[in-house]
């Protein structure tokens, strides 16, 4: 558990991740530069600094970068995930043994500001609808491999997730409803295929889909798309019958009129898709073990 109470994950679930990104950095050769320079004996400490402001996450798998490429490092968090830093923190220290320290840093920074930005940006929106009763959730706009962990970062900005893939909820989107004819036969061969415990959400554009999916019993209403006015009018259709959530190029300039209308959620693909990585580097001081 962090510090801002989300849970932390489990090195299983993102170890291979970590195993993967490190194994395209080091292909058949391994390390040529770090070999080829630093003595094997060599110790030092690496401090991971932040260049700018912004929301922390990603620290344990940013620390097993270098742990798997030497049990023996001993990394120390300055931080927590959730934390909110300024430019020149630094985040954590690792020391040991030099080469696995520089054979691992870029590994390292890339994770943990990737990470980072996406906590950062969540944190921006959520601080944009803040009083507004509206909860800010990312979706499965996320980069390939990275998922869980993007998803995590999401969580230590303050956001909340929405489904992590196709199999744990069922959301009719346009083309579902295409195909199907209507809004109502979609969400009924929905109902009849899937277990009780799952969750039919329904992807609506105009107002008189959504009444259709209320008429047909929809757990929630995706409000794709619609202005301000028609996203007030739609919650006041819902009435507090079903969880209502706005989407589609919400912005940090929008959110909070968007929120202002009563909806429950706020999905916005840009926390994953678009968050810029935090900028960070690792100061290396190769006189301490």
């Amino acid at each position: 558990m962090t510090d801002h109470g989300v849970p932390s994950l489990p090195a299983v679930m993102y170890e291979e991740v970590v195993r993967g990104a490190l194994a395209e950095d080091l292909g058949r050769g391994g390390d040529l530069t770090t070999d080829a320079v630093v003595p094997a004996a060599s110790l030092s400490r690496g401090r991971v600094i932040s260049r700018a402001a912004g929301v922390v996450a990603g620290l344990a798998p940013g620390a097993s970068v270098f742990q798997l490429l030497d049990p023996d490092l001993e990394v120390t968090f300055e931080v927590s995930d959730g934390d909110h830093v300024v430019a020149g923190s630094v985040l954590m220290t690792v020391s040991g043994r030099t080469r696995p320290i520089l054979t691992g840093e870029r590994t390292a920074l890339n994770l943990v500001g990737r990470l980072s930005g996406v906590a950062t940006l969540t944190r921006a929106f959520v601080d944009a609808v803040a009083g507004s009763g509206a909860r800010v959730s990312c979706t499965r706009k996320t980069t390939p491999g990275l998922r869980t962990l993007e998803k995590y970062a999401v969580r230590c900005g303050g956001g909340t997730n929405h489904r992590f893939g196709l199999d744990d909820a069922v959301l009719v989107k346009d083309n579902h409803v295409a195909v199907a004819g209507s809004v109502r036969a979609a969400v009924e061969r929905a109902r009849a295929a899937v277990g009780h415990t799952v969750i039919v959400e329904v992807e609506v554009d105009t107002l008189e889909q959504l009444g259709e999916a209320l008429e047909v019993g929809a757990d929630a209403v995706l409000l794709d798309n619609m202005n301000i006015d028609e996203l007030r009018r739609a919650v006041e259709m819902v009435g507090g019958r079903l969880v209502t959530e706005a989407s589609g190029g919400i912005t940090l300039d929008t959110a909070a009129a968007a929120a202002a209308t009563g909806v429950d959620l706020l999905s916005i693909g840009a926390l994953t898709h678009s968050a810029p990585s935090l900028d960070l580097t690792l100061e290396l001081d190769p006189t301490a073990g």
